[in-house]
């Protein structure tokens, strides 16, 4: 049997193996945030001082929100690299604008950017990229080895528990796409788990002389002020180091006092506390404290999180914990695996089997917990406890003698709970619910969960259960990025001048030829339901052949359009090879298929006849490729949309936090001049017994909130009956000022009291809340002339 020290050989080297195919095989900005934090790199490497953040996100720079990040990471990654020609960044950092960024899709139109056969070289911006991924994946393998030493301070006696919580640490398959990217993180995490590291040694082997608590005071904080210079969660060590103090001087103390409790030497600990707290301080504000008073002086915040949100973009509403909770499954993706642009996902049941043990050691570990306790009380609890001290004194050597006792355990679950606790807390106000984003505290977290699993087991059932666990997160781990990630990226083949081979030829003899440019051979349809309804989804493959080529890229859009808003309903817009291959690369003859889903809103207006569009534009002016004809889209066919059974116009299910279900509605007309009026009539049903009566309002807005038609109509919802239906017609009266436009009609429910409004939030088909309004349908305002 292999010893600790050469297993942890073994977990180092297999780490590093598979972070440098991580590195190698996700090709350039498909790493998450890696568009933004290279160039960063690139800046700062070209000698330029660090740019100010604007809260404009359309003036923000290539960095977009990361120019308010610390700079620390990015700084060692130019000094890594400026000795390279990085002036073909530009022509590298080629993207994709219609990316599905962040959204999983079954049409691809994944990738962030443009990858052409001659990008594959070690040169310019390719090589810098790889030079600073492959010192990422060397800043994780150190992640992953103070896994380990912190394992061994909580489980000394216990080597599996250390080395399963470096395993799970370093084949957790996300883990491993960060640590081979371009990203902060890389830096924070090592530096963050090197902190706790420090605190649980400081606490667990005192020193004993003046001058060396005064080095670890200093070291620890060196790396913390390291660590925030970094990235700011990692200012969870602050209030940690506060707590480890205070531990370490009641060590001191009741070494000296031999367990004298006095209230005199409580209030000199806690000065003693203050002063080594300020002592660590030192190197912090050294390393740091001009960062943090720059952000003063540039955006009036010592964080830079406004400026960080004006460029990120925010929530329309600050999400609630209940809404947090249902976004957990998205969460834990992220955590586990959810590569690219948040949008190249694991198999589907590797999440169920990783989130089941998860599961598992939650109880796994309050037992585990149960068995410390217990065994400490048996120990040394009832001898504290049973000292001659008044009862405040008693409490609370207690409690600062069972922590000091149980430090190591103690302070990963603050620290975990302090960076969870945090991501929370940004979670509500940005779209940030990512389990990657806890990685600060994944040491932690690695250890909570291994001794959840095993912690509480005999050794002899432990080791092949962490082995089995090991295991299959190895296994995953070494095939994702050959199965998943690099075909995520890979544009389906081409052929020369082949010949049409889907269902719908067109006519050989007329063409549909876009500009001299572009052939359309031919398509096939192929709808969830016939007839459509709301809510159904539409695949459409379309043929293309290159008749001449272009130096420019030109996009391709298909469209399910509502002949009465003269506007597309659904659309898909994407480069040709699903989004991988932009026009300006192929060649005359070249041949091949593009697939589209498109889904049909559910509140789409029915009865109604759409028709299917397609043709081509340009992305960055909006021109249109026309046919012989002078028409610039092309109508492929009429796909009827029938109405939902119900017994109402246009019948929904939109639930309102599970209070009152909107079931269906109708509005007339749906064009109208501006100063006209519209009629909305809703059609409402309550889903519990309601004993306050809420607000209804309609607004027909502008993308700003504009609003040019609106009505908040009072409703005695606390006389409605379950299993009635109350219908509510509102008149929109259009401002005569009202531009001529496309316009969503938005609606929503809240409740004023105390001078209060409170919204009601949505809940999903599959039970998530969601915003607190609905783009419920469109109206178009024409000229009032």
């Amino acid at each position: 049997m292999l010893n600790e020290k050469t297993l942890l050989r073994l977990i180092l080297g297999l780490f590093i193996l598979l972070g440098v195919s991580y590195a190698l095989l996700t090709p350039p900005f498909e790493a998450s945030d890696e568009l933004w934090h290279y160039p960063m790199i690139q800046h700062l490497g070209n000698g330029q001082p660090l740019p100010v953040q604007v809260f404009d996100p359309h003036q923000a720079g290539l960095w977009k929100q990361e120019a308010s990040q610390p700079p620390l990471y990015y700084y060692m990654g130019a000094a890594l690299t400026f000795w390279i020609d990085t002036s073909d960044m530009e022509r590298v950092r080629w993207l994709n604008p219609h990316v599905d960024n962040g959204v999983i899709t079954a049409d691809g139109n994944r990738n962030l950017a443009i990858h052409p056969d001659h990008f594959s070289n070690w040169q310019g911006s390719l090589l810098a990229i790889r030079l600073v991924r492959l010192f990422s994946v060397l800043l994780g393998a150190c992640t992953v080895y103070l896994t380990y030493l912190i394992g061994r301070e909580v489980a000394p006696e216990r080597p599996e528990i250390a080395l399963g919580a470096a395993t799970v640490n370093a084949f957790t398959p996300m883990f491993l796409f960060i640590s081979g990217a371009v990203n902060n993180d890389n830096l924070a995490i090592p530096l963050a788990s090197l902190g706790v590291l420090l605190l649980i040694r400081l606490v667990n082997r005192p020193p004993q002389t003046t001058p060396a608590i005064i080095k670890q005071t200093l070291l620890f904080g060196v790396v913390t002020g390291l660590a925030i210079l970094t990235k700011q969660g990692t200012f969870a060590l602050l209030p940690l180091a506060v707590g480890a103090f205070a531990i370490f001087q009641w060590t001191r103390w009741t070494a000296r006092s031999n367990f004298a409790f006095s209230w005199r030497g409580f209030g000199r600990l806690l000065g003693n506390t203050a002063v080594q707290f300020l002592l660590m301080l030192l190197p912090v504000l050294l390393i740091a404290g001009w960062w943090y008073w720059r952000n003063i002086q540039l955006y009036g915040d010592f964080l830079g999180w406004n400026a960080f949100i004006a460029v990120l973009g925010e929530r329309e509403t600050a999400a609630p914990l209940a809404q947090l909770w249902q976004e957990r499954d998205g969460f834990m993706m992220s955590y586990w695996g959810l590569f690219g642009g948040v949008n190249v996902p694991l198999w589907g049941w590797v999440y169920t089997v990783l989130n089941g043990l998860a599961l598992l050691a939650v109880p796994g570990f309050l037992l585990y917990l149960g068995q410390m306790v217990r065994r400490w009380w048996g120990a040394h609890g009832r001898g504290y406890a049973s000292q001659p001290n008044p009862l405040p004194a008693k409490a609370i050597t207690l409690l600062f003698n069972f922590v000091r006792d149980q430090f190591c355990l103690v302070v990963i679950l603050i620290f975990a709970g302090g960076v969870v606790y945090g991501l929370l807390q940004w979670a509500t106000t940005t779209w940030s619910s990512q389990g990657r984003l806890v990685f600060t505290a994944i040491s932690a977290l690695s250890l909570l969960f291994v001794l959840g699993l095993a912690g509480w087991m005999p050794t002899r059932w432990a080791r092949p259960t962490l082995g089995g666990v090991s295991g299959f997160l190895f296994t995953i781990a070494a095939l994702a990025p050959w199965l998943i990630i690099q075909p995520a990226y890979q544009p389906p083949p081409i052929t020369q001048g082949g010949a049409c081979t889907v269902a719908v030829c067109l006519d050989e003899a007329e063409p549909p030829i876009f500009s001299g440019h572009w052939r359309l051979l031919g398509y096939e349809l192929a709808a969830s339901r016939q007839p459509l309804q709301p809510g159904d989804t539409v695949d459409v493959t379309l043929e293309w052949q290159i008749v001449n080529p272009s130096d420019r890229d030109w996009s391709v859009f298909v469209h399910l359009h509502d002949p009465v808003l003269g506007v597309p309903i659904a659309q898909r817009d994407m480069y040709l090879g699903q989004g991988l291959r932009p026009t300006s690369l192929l060649s005359a003859g070249d041949t091949g298929q593009n697939f589209y889903r498109l889904t049909v809103p559910d509140t789409a207006v029915a009865p109604a006849e759409l028709t299917l569009n397609i043709g081509l534009y340009d992305y960055q002016n909006g021109e249109r490729l026309t046919l012989p004809n002078q028409q610039d889209s092309l109508t492929l066919t009429t796909l009827p949309l029938a109405s939902r059974p119900g017994d109402t116009p246009n019948p929904v299910q939109i639930n309102f936090e599970n209070k009152i279900e909107l079931i269906g509605y109708e509005l007339t007309p749906r064009r109208l001049p501006a100063g006209d009026k519209a009629e909305l009539t809703l059609f409402w049903r309550p889903l519990a017994p309601l004993d306050k009566d809420y607000t209804i309002f309609a607004q027909i807005v502008d993308p700003d909130t504009t609003r040019w038609a609106s009505a908040d109509v009072p409703q005695p919802t606390s006389g409605w009956s379950l299993g009635e239906t109350y219908s509510l017609t509102i008149p929109l009266n259009l401002r005569e000022d009202a531009p001529a436009a496309i316009y969503p009609l938005r609606l929503g429910v809240y409740l004023y009291e105390n001078e209060q409004f409170q919204n009601l939030q949505r809940v999903t088909s599959d039970g998530r809340l969601t915003d607190d309004f609905i783009n419920l349908t469109q109206v178009r305002v024409l000229s009032a002339e």
